[in-house]
């Protein structure tokens, strides 16, 4: 096997997007291109992934790219261990998500486009992934915000899905400049951005300790803003306004892996950031921001009622828990939990598709009763559910109990009880889920679609009400109402279902791989992975399964009466309050941005009408001024001229003789 194939996994994904961008524009054919270019991506991938159980060197190819001066930045891929997990996650799971797509977005008038911009996406990511040079992932960094905008914004007609995929571009963006200055700061000290040789620089201590600091906290404010990491999460809830499968690539695979994985790869240069007295300054800060965002968004999650919007917090969180494996000096336990989490998140998404799919809503209490109508569905979202929850033996379980382990081993008992609490309440409102969606009567709105023949114009929703579905998000006035949303709950198509059924099997299993040490073993040639793999820790195990088993009962017997729940909330009215404003954060950066915006317009308004206009009307009045005089001169009397003329030719004859010292002399 040659290292050259690696190029196809990242262009055929190119070629399906500038097919169907520029040739194929409005054809049907569109989905099976990116679909076979995807799924041959995910084969091309799989005999790397499979090499290196056994393979100790990286596979390396390169080509020429950017040249300026004399500093040239090659297209260097490189594919070590760490990369062919990422490869078999973004791949597998993008593919899934394609043929989900299919069926999903079936009768949507932009079909095409939809295809087109997964497979930018797709494409995006991967030349992150497989980059050894940092400059090149910044440029596969940028083209994941790029295609995260087309997706999230793609259907622009409803305001809210442009104002959500605006607020993604820009927060990232945020996070994006500090990424921007760790280059700058990296090149110059070290004179290179290609990773290995920045690894071996800050290895030797060949780095000054400041500009690596700097490095590691522009690194990972470039990952808090992509991995939506406290504060600047704010822009992943509201990008569910895309299409729910794109909602499943984003949250499984593609952008907010991207700063988990930017900190894994770059993980020797926070390992080498120290502070005072040598304490690792970047990985705490890593390890507190990933802990703090872990519960803060799974306390959110608590009351949200539109579904999507749960599971978009519960990502939040679970990035959390990915910082916080890799901020108390984990590199395996961070990334173990993102494979799982690519898994069962991805198949958590899909099955949630598929509830909209088959009940026409988002909002939770308007479902009810669907696991008789949708029993494959059910099956799945349960089997999502309890890998999520932490429940042993799924996938879950292994890698967040490490993760907590790793906690407790460092020597930190509060982010130990940390993410102990966070699993308590993941497990939680992941059951409330459940309960309200499946379980009960059902309290849907079946009434409402059958008032409406399939195909007639739809008003406008109101609030989270109608049903992410092709065209027909929230619905835009003028937009046809799509007809499975006609009559009563039903399980999706086969071509929907396919993939949740797959995506079961490694919700289930994949974290079978921790056992022996396994997932540890195969990463042990990733720098950044140090020594052998710990034993499971058998207490914490056996406690965290306690907890989530907790959790899980608490959801249910809260739920499992009606009018239980609510005079929970009701009696902790202020702070249920306080859980649904998402602790007011949206409107205090409104008024923020606000304030800064109108005052600095103030304050630039004031200099430019006082001190910029000032000083030019000032030289217009001085000039003016002088003018006038000059003019007062001009007599047009010859003899005045004439006057003038000898005056000065007096003067200068005197100045002459006094700059040459000859009436001096005399």
């Amino acid at each position: 096997m040659t290292a050259d194939l690696a190029w196809l996994i990242l262009f055929l994904p190119l070629l399906a997007f500038l097919l169907n961008a520029l040739v194929l524009r409005g054809r049907a054919i569109a989905a099976l291109i990116s679909t076979v270019a995807i799924g041959a991506s995910f084969l091309l991938s799989l005999p790397f992934f499979f090499a290196l159980f056994t393979r100790s060197e990286p596979f390396r190819t390169a080509a020429p790219f950017i040249q300026v001066g004399q500093v040239a930045f090659p297209f260097t891929i490189q594919i070590d261990a760490l990369t062919a997990v990422m490869l078999v996650v973004v791949t597998g799971v993008s593919l899934l998500v394609h043929i989900f797509s299919i069926g999903y977005m079936a009768g949507d008038p932009g079909y095409s486009r939809y295809f087109s911009y997964l497979s930018l996406f797709s494409m995006s990511m991967l030349g992150l992934v497989l980059a050894q040079d940092l400059v090149l992932v910044y440029v596969g960094w940028e083209l994941v915000g790029l295609s995260s905008f087309l997706l999230v914004g793609f259907w622009y007609a409803k305001p809210s899905a442009a104002d959500a995929a605006k607020k993604a571009f820009i927060t990232t963006r945020i996070g994006d400049f500090g990424f921007a200055v760790a280059l700058m700061a990296l090149f110059v000290a070290a004179g290179t951005t290609d990773i290995p040789r920045l690894i071996a620089a800050a290895e030797a201590n060949q780095i000054a300790a400041g500009a690596l600091l700097i490095a590691a906290l522009g690194l990972f404010a470039g990952a808090v803003g992509k991995s939506a990491q406290f504060p600047l999460h704010v822009w992943l809830p509201d990008a569910m306004e895309g299409p729910t499968p794109v909602s499943a690539l984003i949250h499984a695979a593609t952008m907010v892996a991207a700063g988990v994985y930017l900190v894994a790869r770059t993980f020797p240069l926070f390992e080498a950031a120290t502070g005072v007295g040598g304490v690792p300054a970047a990985l705490t800060v890593v390890a507190w921001i990933g802990a703090f965002t872990a519960i803060f968004a799974a306390t959110i999650a608590l009351v949200q009622t539109d579904i999507k919007k749960v599971l978009a917090y519960s990502t939040i969180s679970q990035l959390g828990y990915m910082m916080l494996g890799l901020g108390v000096g984990s590199l395996v336990a961070g990334i173990f939990h993102l494979f799982t989490h690519a898994f069962f998140k991805a198949l958590l998404f899909l099955s949630s598709g598929s509830v909209i799919h088959g009940a026409g809503t988002q909002d939770m209490r308007e479902m009810g009763g669907l696991r008789r109508a949708m029993p494959i569905t059910f099956a799945a979202f349960g089997i999502g559910a309890l890998a999520l929850a932490g429940v042993f033996p799924f996938a879950g379980f292994w890698s967040k109990d490490e993760i907590i382990a790793e906690s407790l081993l460092h020597g930190n008992v509060v982010l130990f009880l940390i993410g102990e609490v966070t699993a308590f309440l993941t497990a939680f409102y992941i059951m409330r889920l459940m309960m309200l969606t499946f379980f009960g009567e059902h309290r849907g709105v079946a009434e409402h679609a059958g008032h409406q023949a399939a195909g007639t114009p739809a008003s406008p929703a109101i609030g989270n009400h109608s049903a992410d579905h092709g065209s027909h998000g929230e619905l835009v006035p003028g937009m046809p109402v799509p007809a499975h949303h006609a009559g009563a709950p039903h399980e999706s198509p086969l071509v929907m279902t396919l993939p949740l059924i797959i995506l079961m099997v490694p919700a289930t299993i994949a974290g079978l791989w921790a056992l022996g040490g396994g997932f540890h073993d195969y990463l042990h040639n990733v720098p950044g992975v140090h020594g052998a793999a710990p034993p499971i820790n058998l207490p914490i195990a056996a406690l965290s399964t306690v907890v989530a088993l907790g959790g899980l009962a608490t959801g249910w017997f809260l739920y499992a009466a009606p009018g239980r729940a609510a005079a929970v909330a009701r009696a902790f009215g202020p702070v249920t309050t306080l859980l649904e404003r998402k602790y007011y954060l949206d409107e205090l950066y409104e008024a923020g941005i606000n304030l800064l915006f109108m005052r600095g317009s103030q304050a630039l308004g004031w200099f430019d009408g006082t001190i910029v206009d000032g000083v030019v009307n000032g030289v217009a009045a001085l000039f003016a001024g002088l003018s006038d005089v000059l003019r007062r001169w001009q007599t047009g009397r010859v003899q005045y001229y004439g006057v003038f003329l000898a005056l000065g030719a007096v003067l200068l004859f005197v100045v002459s003789l006094v700059w040459t010292g000859g009436l001096i002399g005399r």
